[in-house]
């Protein structure tokens, strides 16, 4: 029997599942606020155009417009300024092979409750190394935080005078992630892939800046991590081919172990 077909009677055999990663895409999700001086992403807004009506006898079907980086959505390289001019760097110049890997989930979820602004450095992702093993290459990183559940509350944003407070990775770690273990991207629970107050790191929002820079993508707004093993699943993410495009929404999901 060929891998594929092995793939398709274990997934009904019920040996393996697909988890969906993905948050629902309606109105009200929330969307990352810049600050005024600006441009902000429109909110996800849908109409009707006939439902089995005079407007369409036989079919219902709707229009939607959104901003590229509203709801579960990737982040390409040209969507920084460091990765403006790296090859293939939109989402539609991506190759394909890019939107599946292994999957290394890191449960960081007690230290975030604990405090909000937590930053996963290097010396945490070897400290995890030394029970799972070494991150390959090509791997999502996926940082579980419990944060997938205050969604819909005012707590998910965590916005306060000076900002969002919201976990993520420090600069080291976006640097050791991106350079030392060369994956394929990471992944975050939260709106955006870096964290709440990383405006104020140097460089600003430098988990943007060192994974686009390095030709790496990001997974924002995921839930259901809590379903997955540290390791041994895979994780398929695939954006709309949206030409120089620099980003989109994805239904994000991941095969991984019954």
């Amino acid at each position: 029997m060929s891998t594929l077909l092995k793939l398709v009677e274990e997934l009904n055999a019920g040996r393996l599942r697909v988890v969906d990663l993905t948050q629902p895409l309606h109105a009200e999700t929330p969307l990352l606020m810049l600050p005024p001086q600006w441009n902000n992403t429109p909110p996800f807004r849908m109409w009707e155009l006939s439902r089995y009506d005079d407007r369409g006898p036989a079919w219902y079907w709707n229009a939607f417009e959104t901003g590229e980086h509203t709801g579960t959505h990737l982040d390409a390289p040209i969507h920084w300024i460091s990765g403006k001019d790296l090859p293939d760097n939109s989402v539609d110049r991506l190759p394909t092979r890019t939107f599946i890997g292994p999957a290394c989930v890191i449960d960081v979820t007690e230290a975030a409750a604990k405090n909000n602004d937590f930053l996963l450095t290097p010396d945490d992702v070897q400290r995890w190394e030394k029970t799972h093993g070494k991150i390959p290459r090509g791997a999502w990183v996926l940082l579980r935080a419990g944060w997938a559940e205050r969604c819909g509350t005012p707590g998910y944003a965590n916005a306060r005078e000076d900002g969002p407070h919201t976990p993520g990775w420090s600069t080291e770690c976006s640097k050791f992630l991106a350079h030392d273990r060369d994956v394929l991207g990471v992944g975050v629970e939260t709106i955006g892939t870096d964290a709440g107050q990383a405006a104020h790191f140097d460089p600003p929002f430098s988990n943007h800046y060192f994974m686009h820079g390095s030709g790496k993508l990001g997974l924002a707004h995921l839930c259901n991590l809590d379903q997955l093993p540290p390791t041994g699943s895979v994780v398929i993410a695939a954006p709309l081919k949206i030409v120089n495009g620099s980003g989109s929404p994805v239904r994000a999901f991941a095969i991984a172990p019954a």
